[in-house]
């Protein structure tokens, strides 16, 4: 069963509190899914780090029952 986009956004929401979430529906299955966040969590840190920050929040869903997830990240300007 796909993972709903809002359900992704909850999730990360949940765990970086304050960040702004964009979800879209790259192949409108709800399996492919990008993700923008920009997060204040993410000051200061790499990319790789603030990814796994990400994929944390996802609880290991990424890679099951979230497809495949296409991630941008930053901190707030």
């Amino acid at each position: 069963m796909p993972m709903p986009a809002e359900e992704i956004s909850r999730l990360i929401g949940d765990a970086l509190p304050g960040a702004q979430v964009v979800i879209r529906d790259l192949a409108g299955d709800g399996d492919h899914y990008a993700a923008e966040v920009v997060a204040p969590q993410f000051s200061g840190l790499p990319r790789v780090k603030q990814h796994k920050l990400v994929y944390d929040a996802l609880g290991g869903r990424v890679g099951g029952v979230l497809h495949a997830l296409q991630l941008t990240t930053r901190a707030p300007n």
